[in-house]
């Protein structure tokens, strides 16, 4: 059954239908993949289940507006029901266009809320000037979302974060924070009372921003963070944009590590029982070969991947 969300040939939605641009073969195949790898991470990690009320949390950006478009998609082949809930925070940023989303949330026919609280000025007026704000404003976002998630029975709550905010979270840690620790595709929530799960957790951003150009997504920008420069986040995301222009194949090789964890090999007691090695006489492939020199195969494109199906 599991297979249906992603075999199954894309049903586009009556109600997207209205103002989808014509579409191309490239786009055509950007779109299958795009719900491939939705789908491929829901059921690898089981984020939706018969009867699960999600709510999709959609900020105004590229990366939310892509991940509603295309759970909307494979809502109508899923082999499960569920139900979705677009819900905006609006944060009472100066100048918030806060027509734009309830305008477009109403012409794809979606159930939605929109959520008024001004987070804006307890921001601005508690962090001081030129320092990072992203921190408390997620913060408050959280409580917010979680408050209204219970209010509307909601029994999952989406994120639009793509892979390479999971490694971006993942270098983050490790340069700035000493941890070995990302940002997983489904988790409990802090409070303990929440799932949280982020469907598009193999999506490749450059793909979002080719998808949100051909859907015209009415993008708003976020005048928080998107006014802030140099931030840790930006300083990461352009060290491995710089790392997969000089080495191609490298952002997919390291998303890949995320799932490939070998405990024995790295240096944290709490995960691996060091104290009690003992000698075993039977050959162990995953042993230290310290004579030998590593070798690595070159990663392997994308593209090429696709070509070899």
């Amino acid at each position: 059954m599991s297979a249906v969300w992603i075999d199954k040939e894309i049903d586009t939605p009556a109600q997207e239908r209205v103002k989808e641009p014509k579409i191309g073969r490239e786009t055509h195949k950007l779109e299958k993949r795009l719900c491939r790898q939705v789908g491929q991470a829901i059921i690898d990690f089981n984020m939706i289940e018969e009867g699960d009320r999600v709510m999709v949390c959609v900020s105004g950006g590229k990366d939310s507006f892509g991940l509603l478009d295309i759970l909307l998609k494979l809502q109508s082949r899923a082999p499960v029901k569920f139900e979705l809930v677009a819900v905006n925070l609006d944060q009472k940023q100066p100048g918030f266009p806060d027509h734009i989303l309830p305008e477009y949330l109403k012409q794809l026919g979606v159930p939605f809320h929109i959520e008024t609280q001004d987070t804006y000025s307890i921001v601005k007026k508690v962090v001081p000037e030129g320092k990072t704000m992203c921190s408390l404003c997620s913060r408050l976002r959280r409580g917010i979302l979680y408050r209204v998630a219970d209010e509307l029975k909601i029994t999952k709550i989406a994120l639009g974060h793509h892979r390479d905010d999971m490694l971006q979270t993942f270098f983050l840690n490790m340069f700035f924070g000493g941890k070995l620790k990302g940002m997983p595709p489904k988790l409990v929530s802090d409070d303990g009372g929440h799932i949280v799960i982020r469907p598009l957790a193999n999506v490749a951003e450059k793909d979002l921003v080719r998808w949100a150009a051909h859907r015209q997504f009415p993008i708003i920008p976020c005048s928080l963070c998107g006014s802030q420069e140099n931030l840790q986040r930006q300083q990461i995301g352009n060290m491995l944009r710089d790392w997969e222009k000089k080495h191609p194949g490298r952002i997919e090789s390291m998303f890949t590590a995320l799932q490939n964890v070998v405990p024995s090999h790295l240096m944290d007691r709490k995960r691996h029982n060091f104290t009690d090695i003992k000698t075993t006489g039977v050959p162990n492939p995953e042993g230290d070969k310290m004579f030998d020199a590593e070798e690595f195969a070159r990663p392997s494109l994308p593209a090429l991947q696709m070509v070899q199906i």
